[in-house]
């Protein structure tokens, strides 16, 4: 484990709870007993503030931009760099601050997608605005944006690498987003 520093510094950085912490800054309580009981964006939006959701949602990519920045500045070796991006998305889904009890890294996976492959990342990003834009639904959009991730992953980057890191994102964040999808399939999902 030659490069594990990098990888801890990734996991670090991504365990920062920046929603709980913006909101609690704000007065406005424990984001974890609010709405959906989630750190992310959409839960900090529901608070009622845009302007602590669009601060949460630039950290959040940010935690994930930075290692890889970082990492691309140390190391060549790019796999080593989709790795260090993983350890952030981790880190915000199981961060050690908060007992491994996390957000569902769609912003953090964004700021990694946009530093690792600019292209793989500026697509999801077009991606979740449209499909934000249609279905009103935060979860669905994720979906369908990190999918696709993929997707373009196979047919504009081709580099394999890459390929299986956006697929095996999108498989954690279909995990994340699980009970989402229950309430998809049965017609409960709220929308924003």
């Amino acid at each position: 484990m030659e490069h594990l520093y990098l990888y801890a510094i990734a996991y670090l950085l991504g365990s920062i709870p920046f929603g709980l912490l913006f909101v609690k800054m704000a007065g406005k309580g424990d984001i974890r007993n609010l709405g959906s009981g989630n750190i992310g964006t959409t839960n900090v939006l529901r608070t009622g503030s845009k302007s602590l959701a669009a601060a949460t949602l630039i950290a959040d990519a940010l935690k994930g931009a930075v290692p890889v920045v970082i990492a691309k500045y140390l190391v060549a070796d790019e796999t080593i760099q989709c790795l260090v991006g993983g350890a952030a998305i981790l880190g915000h889904i199981f961060p050690v601050w908060l007992k491994f009890k996390g957000g569902k890294g769609v912003a953090t996976t964004l700021g990694v997608y946009l530093t690792l492959c600019p292209i793989v990342g500026l697509l999801t990003l077009f991606t979740w605005i449209i499909a934000a834009k249609v279905a009103r639904i935060s979860s669905l959009s994720a979906l369908i944006a990190l999918f696709m991730a993929a997707i373009y992953a196979v047919f504009l980057v081709g580099r394999t690498d890459i390929v299986v890191f956006t697929m095996a994102i999108y498989f954690l964040m279909a995990w994340t987003h699980r009970a989402n999808i229950k309430r998809l399939l049965s017609g409960q999902e709220r929308k924003f």
